[in-house]
């Protein structure tokens, strides 16, 4: 590139236009009342100084000086002050040395392995870093907020690296909050982090669309916090209007999007918590994306035994067909040996509660093959039929060391195959028959002792009888 040249990029141009989305957000912000005059003012202040710097700057220049380099690289305000004095400008490009290396082709034809360069600017680097001196420095010697070498602006970088203070002062300085990225995603789109709440807060004051669409998966900000599950996200954006039902791409809305995200242990709250707010903000539950999974389904795959319950008490069908025939109860049982800690009986429990189908008896020995580390799934699943054939294909379905482990429960299981289901169990499956998927509602009704409605309702005795 040469000095003084500074190419746009489609994406970039591409954000300076009104879209729908943006009409959404001012049909959203009426709504807000409280933020109409401080929203005003701050905007109007960025207007200013980013009219004031305009008027100013200079063209943008590359720079390969080294020793500026490594005082941005390093946040080293005082040699940022003897680089750029007052009078100097702080606008210009710079291109790393190094990086990923990668095949280029040249002129004639030949490939030649290079490093794969990525240009940057000084507010790139500074607002990445967290620098926020350095940047407020940058921003007094006129650096340009719009400058997108790489792809992304220093909003962009500020933004996904949880600088709030920093996300303050580009847009104090005229940054625009629905700027589009080379990958197509605003700023909003690239608060992923929980460490991101408070970025998030400033671009919405300074008008970020709050359902901007971002282009490649058509997904808005409230997509993005039920991805990562993010609670204060989530509870932030339905505060200032955030579309609770938008589907993107593939047909999954925020809380389709919540549900179908890969969850640990750890990370089961979170989303339980993302799905609840969105449930009670009016989230649909029955909402299928393109391969027709419903947010139960996903529940039931990722094991989220509360959300399952939470999804079900809102009226989920427990029965609902995928594109592949699957219902709820197959995407359990197929992870239950991968998710043990997850406690995948508690899903088994409630689903057949609520009236879901159960598996043909034949497929029950590859069930228990895949299933028998988790005994007290097995338990609830087989406590839903009245009588069982068990053969050697049974036994031979349970590895010697998980059978040892759980030896008193498959000593139980293994005896029926020559003894009948005990009256006790046989009276439970009758009653439970009677009922039709309304167990969940009728049972906890009945007078009848604690320890006889936990049995209807399949509790876990550690043996089958």
């Amino acid at each position: 590139m040469s000095r003084g040249s500074f190419v746009f990029t489609p994406t970039a141009l591409r954000s300076l236009q009104l879209d729908e989305d943006m009409l959404e957000r001012h049909k959203y912000r009426k709504q807000l009342s409280s933020h109409h005059f401080n929203g005003y003012m701050l905007k109007k202040e960025a207007r200013d100084r980013a009219l004031l710097r305009t008027s100013t700057a200079l063209p943008p220049a590359v720079c390969h000086d080294l020793v500026i380099q490594n005082a941005l690289y390093t946040g080293d305000l005082e040699a940022m002050q003897r680089l750029f004095p007052r009078g100097s400008t702080a606008n210009f490009i710079i291109e790393p040395q190094g990086g990923d290396m990668r095949w280029v082709a040249s002129g004639d034809g030949l490939w030649s392995l290079t490093y794969e360069q990525e240009l940057t600017t000084p507010l790139h680097i500074t607002a990445d870093r967290g620098f926020t001196d350095c940047l407020r420095l940058l921003l007094q010697r006129g650096a340009n907020v719009e400058l997108a070498p790489g792809g992304t602006t220093a909003l962009h970088e500020a933004c996904e690296s949880c600088h709030p203070e920093c996300v303050k002062l580009l847009l104090s300085h005229g940054a625009n909050a629905n700027a589009v990225s080379e990958d197509g995603l605003m700023p909003l789109h690239v608060c992923t982090d929980p460490e991101s709440l408070e970025c998030a807060k400033y671009l919405l004051q300074y008008g970020a669309a709050i359902n901007g669409r971002s282009l490649e998966e058509d997904d808005t900000p409230l997509h993005v916090a039920g991805r990562n599950g993010l609670a204060d996200h989530t509870e932030l954006y339905l505060r200032y209007g955030a579309a609770v039902d938008k589907q993107n791409d593939e047909g999954l809305t925020p809380l389709n999007a919540a549900c179908s995200q890969p969850q640990e242990l750890h990370e089961l709250e979170r989303y339980f918590k993302v799905c609840q707010l969105l449930l009670e903000a009016g989230a649909n539950v029955g909402t299928l994306d393109q391969d027709k999974h419903s947010p139960l389904h996903m529940a039931c795959k990722n094991v989220n035994a509360d959300l399952v319950d939470l999804l079900l008490a809102k009226g989920a069908c427990v029965n609902d067909m995928d594109y592949g025939g699957e219902a709820p109860m197959h995407n359990i049982l197929k992870v239950v040996c991968y998710k043990i800690s997850h406690k995948p009986e508690r899903i088994v429990r409630a689903l057949l509660n609520y009236g879901s189908i159960r598996v043909w008896p034949g497929a029950l020995p590859m069930v228990l093959k895949h299933c028998c580390g988790s005994p007290r799934t097995i338990e609830v699943l087989l406590n839903a039929y009245s009588q069982l054939k068990v053969t050697d294909t049974w036994v031979e379905a349970v590895p010697p060391e998980v059978f040892k482990k759980h030896q008193e429960f498959y000593e139980s299981l293994f005896s029926l195959a020559q003894t009948p289901r005990s009256l006790q169990h046989l009276a439970r499956y009758r009653l439970r028959s009677f009922l039709e998927g309304r167990v969940h509602k009728v049972v906890p009704k009945l007078i009848l002792p604690t320890f006889l409605k936990n049995y209807l309702l399949l509790e876990y005795r550690g043996y089958v009888h």
